[in-house]
């Protein structure tokens, strides 16, 4: 069956030639906002901003979900295809080839690599049949107007080449109709105007070929103020005779061989992953645009591509300095520039006409059948790049910038390289080549070498100021120069190397000074957000603005490469940009104003994180959270599956926070934001986090007095402390935080911490001191009316009565746990005491029904994500199927359990260990 999916006109889907019901409108745009990124995970967020842009409705993510749910069901007919959910998008999974901008794509590079005419004739053909309309008929957001501009592009480039290879097999009366209707739509396009007379020429309407030709040359200088390029003039000149054409400009007949570029860079190290980029974009005949921060070292990725294929461009190189972040703050003007290029190309100046599009296209008209390298440093913006850019598709274009160059990738089909700071290896690797070409051994000095590449955060500006300052001083150890690097606050003095092109914190200052006021200050206060990244509602609460407005300025600092956005929706920056956005905070921002932005993300962060807290864990009492400022933000989650994925993704940023919280003071965001992360730390098997979160919100929280902070930070402390097997810890923790709920007289917090108190003393094997402090929590919960902490109280008293023997006890409280967890559909309760009935019948010999009730849990544990109770209840499966005389299937499960148990790095692994080792379960 042959599936095609089409966006080169209006959205749909066949099979086999037969349409597929997609829906209705806003469900095909959903299909094609997955379609053009096939089989790579969309974020819910972009998919949102593709399909409604800023008219995206309130509830939007419920909206995208019950299209995504729809199209799945309009979707099933199709074979060799899913959407699925993952990493918080969605993702189309097919065949790229049944996409028809895939296959159009595909087509075009084939038939531009083969040498066959006729089959180069077969496959543009095939090619540009596939377009049936306008791309993405219909959908009017900001981004499918990108993509459609951009695919138009493509469209008509492809068009022009198949009419070149038209006019080589002399065919140019096959092409003419095409041609004229071309010719209307795209009135200054040379290129096509060249092809349209020349084919008229050819038909024998020389008088139609000189009339459009007049036409062309009125129109360009009516509205561009420009003259016919060379090509087209030297085109007239033919057509129109030698004895009535007018004298040639003197241009060289051969033109010189231009050698305009630097000295690669002495020291180059990594960036195989962007040398393979540019590699592909050069060989697709695309303009490759290297973005990145300042010092992230765009020039020298440049200059070392293009000097290891100089051999490639036989005409020569042209290289100039754009200059668009000069310290001086003036850029080269785009006519400086052509010029120079003129004159590397040896132009006589007198016929160098005056003005800058006639320049432009003169220069256009000398390379454009040339084989030429240009490379465009330092560039502002894409109108100071455009002008320089070849007509033809035989020059390599690469383009240096800070910024985002946008208009290169919508109007030219321009290829972006992003560029980051290195990572550890290749930062190490660049850091020691630095050293050795300046003689500085670095044997035995490899702790320092280390701390070294981690203080200048893998910025190459950074670590080659770092292996100059060394050489300047041979006979100290790299150790000296390591200290000098480690107090943040004058880590940029210590880099700057005497001159402003070597000082990190005056070319980032060169990009800030660029600035809007409003990303100048969005910038400044990100160097007080807690974490290694931000989420978008973070940073508008940071900002103190609704997050429709923070979008702006978040562009605008990621297009000047002073933040990233790595994921989409979250955005970072490097320690060092860090550093200096802190410095100017301090010089620029009131400390009024700095500590009202900080409170403002951290009642962010506690407001989400409950939110996200009780989504996770419907059943849990909730807490009574600080009352946020004005102007601040919450996410809140609306699913279990939704708060899993925020959590996630703000782990780091909720842990930073806690941390940042406790050092500014504000003791209650620190141990709300520990009980918050609880559960989540809990069933993910972050107990070393837990841990540590747990003991700053006890810190704070006793340094405040803050008596109920400390009773749940005491409690969370003693749940780590019986992951991680520390015993005595683990008591005296619940023990504290019951004298502290007393003192309070909180009996829910009693009951929770009885019960507790019976889950550690189980774990030490005192049983029956176990069951009472676990049947006190269940008559509190009994009492205040707590059904959830009764269906776990219930469970818990079950579990141990089958330990003391009782098992037909054991089942009668759990059946009725199991009533109530099911009433509340509390799932991780269903698993627990499923879990639980499999013990006790395991026990009553009945190890089938054991079995039946494991293998009950156990989804229900993968579902919310348990991983530690999916692994001990793995073991608990192959105990009743030992018992029950399966020894293989026994060894199956132990040998899955103990993977779990390893990865989390539980003690318990070491029981599955022992299970495989025993005698009388040979393997």
């Amino acid at each position: 069956m042959r599936v095609e999916f089409r966006l080169l006109g209006p959205v749909g889907a066949r099979v086999d030639g037969r349409p597929v019901e997609v829906g209705p409108a806003r469900q095909r745009w959903v299909l094609a906002a997955l379609l053009a990124d096939v089989n790579a995970v969309v974020v819910a967020d972009r998919l949102v901003d593709r399909v409604w842009g800023e008219d995206a409705p309130r509830q939007a993510s419920g909206t995208l979900r019950s299209h995504v749910s729809r199209l799945r069901s309009a979707l099933a007919e199709v074979p060799g295809c899913a959407i699925g959910r993952r990493g918080g998008g969605y993702v189309l999974e097919t065949d790229e080839q049944a996409v028809d901008i895939r296959r159009f794509r595909a087509l075009l590079a084939r038939a531009r690599a083969v040498a066959d005419a006729g089959e180069r004739d077969a496959l543009y053909r095939e090619a540009l049949a596939l377009w049936e309309g306008e791309a993405l008929a219909g959908l009017d957001t900001p981004w499918a107007m990108g993509v459609r501009h951009r695919l138009a592009t493509e469209r008509l480039v492809a068009t022009l080449d198949h009419h070149d290879l038209l006019l080589e097999r002399g065919e140019h009366a096959a092409l003419l109709p095409e041609a004229e209707a071309l010719a209307a739509e795209h009135p200054l396009d040379e290129r096509l105007a060249g092809q349209l007379i020349l084919a008229l020429y050819r038909a024998g309407r020389q008088a139609d070929a000189l009339e459009r030709y007049e036409r062309l040359r009125r129109r360009l200088a009516e509205e561009l103020g420009a003259d016919p390029s060379p090509t087209l003039r030297a085109q007239h000149r033919d057509i129109l005779g030698a004895a009535e054409a007018p004298p040639p400009p003197p241009i060289p007949a051969r033109l010189p061989q231009p050698r305009q570029l630097p000295a690669p860079p002495g020291s180059f190290s990594g960036r195989e992953r962007e040398l393979a980029v540019l590699d592909a974009a050069v060989a697709a005949g695309a303009v490759a645009a290297i973005g990145g921060s300042g010092g992230v070292g765009k020039s020298w990725l440049a200059l070392h591509w293009a000097h290891r294929n100089q051999r490639a461009f036989p005409d020569g190189q042209l290289y100039v300095n754009l200059r668009g972040f000069d310290p001086s703050g003036t850029p080269l003007p785009s006519g400086a520039a052509v010029r120079t290029f003129l004159d590397a190309l040896g132009v006589d100046p007198a016929v160098v006409p005056a003005d800058l599009d006639a320049q432009a296209a003169l220069y256009r008209g000398l390379v454009a059948d040339r084989r030429m390298l240009v490379v465009l440093d330092n560039a502002r913006d894409s109108a100071q790049v455009e002008p320089l850019l070849p007509g033809g598709s035989t020059c390599a274009v690469l383009v240096t910038s800070r910024h985002q160059l946008a208009g290169l990738v919508t109007g030219h089909g321009a290829r972006p390289v992003p560029l980051e700071v290195l990572e550890g290896d290749a930062a190490l690797r660049l850091l020691t080549r630095h050293l050795a070409d300046r003689g500085i051994a670095v044997a035995g000095q490899e702790a320092a070498l280390a701390e070294l590449v981690g203080r200048c955060a893998g910025l190459p500006l950074a670590l080659a100021v770092v292996a100059a300052r060394a050489a300047m001083r041979p006979g100290f150890p790299l150790s000296v120069l390591a200290e000098e690097l480690r107090e943040d606050a004058t880590r940029l003095d210590a880099l700057d190397a005497g001159e402003s092109a070597a000082n990190p914190r005056a070319v980032f200052s060169w990009s800030y000074g660029t600035l809007s006021p409003g990303a100048a200050r969005l910038f400044r206060l990100l160097a007080l957000a807690p974490g290694p990244d931000i989420g978008r509602a973070a940073a508008a609460s940071l900002a103190g603005l609704p997050p429709a407005e923070v979008r702006a300025p978040l562009a605008e600092l990621a297009r000047a490469h002073l933040i990233s956005e790595p994921v989409p929706g979250r955005w970072t920056f490097h320690d060092l940009l860090r550093a200096y956005a802190a410095e100017r905070a301090r010089e620029v921002d009131p400390p009024g104003e700095r500590e009202a932005a900080l409170r403002r993300v951290l009642d962010h962060c506690v407001r989400s994180a409950h939110a996200a807290a009780l989504r996770f864990y419907p059943q849990r009492q909730p807490i009574e959270p600080v009352a946020p400022a004005p102007c601040t933000t919450p996410v809140v989650p609306e699913t279990h599956e939704e708060a899993t994925a925020w959590l996630t993704a703000e782990h780091a940023v909720l842990m930073a926070a806690a941390r940042r919280a406790a050092e500014a003071g504000h003791a209650a965001h620190a141990w709300q934001l520990a009980w918050a992360l609880g559960d989540f730390l809990d069933l993910k098997g972050h107990w070393h986090d837990q841990r540590a979160v747990q003991e700053v919100a006890l810190a704070a929280a006793e340094r405040a007095g803050d008596r109920l902070g400390a009773a749940h930070a005491h409690q969370g402390l003693a749940r780590a402390a019986v992951r991680l097997g520390r015993d005595e810890e683990a008591r005296g923790h619940p023990l504290r935080a019951l004298a502290l709920y007393e003192e309070l007289g909180d009996e829910i917090g009693q009951a929770r911490t009885h019960h507790m108190l019976g889950w550690v003393l189980e774990r030490q094997g005192r049983t029956r001191e176990s069951l009472a402090h676990t049947e006190r929590g269940l008559a509190l919960f009994r009492r205040t009316g707590q059904r959830s902490g009764t269906a776990s109280a219930l469970n818990g008293v079950g579990w141990l009565l089958t330990l003391l023997g009782d098992h037909e006890g054991a089942v009668a409280h759990c059946e009725e746990a199991l009533r109530l967890h099911e009433e509340l559909g509390n799932v991780h309760g269903q698993a627990a005491t499923s879990d639980s009935l499999g013990l006790a019948h395991h026990h009553l010999g009945r190890h089938g029904e054991a079995i039946a009730w494991y293998r009950n849990a156990l989804p229900l544990y993968r579902r919310v994500g348990d991983r530690y109770r999916e692994g001990a209840t793995l073991l608990q499966v192959g105990d009743s199927q030992r018992a029950a005389g399966d020894l293989a299937a026994a060894r199956a499960s132990w040998r899955a359990a103990l993977a779990v148990l390893d990865e989390l790095g539980h003690a318990d692994a070491e029981g599955a260990r022992a299970r495989l080792r025993e005698d009388h379960a040979p393997g």
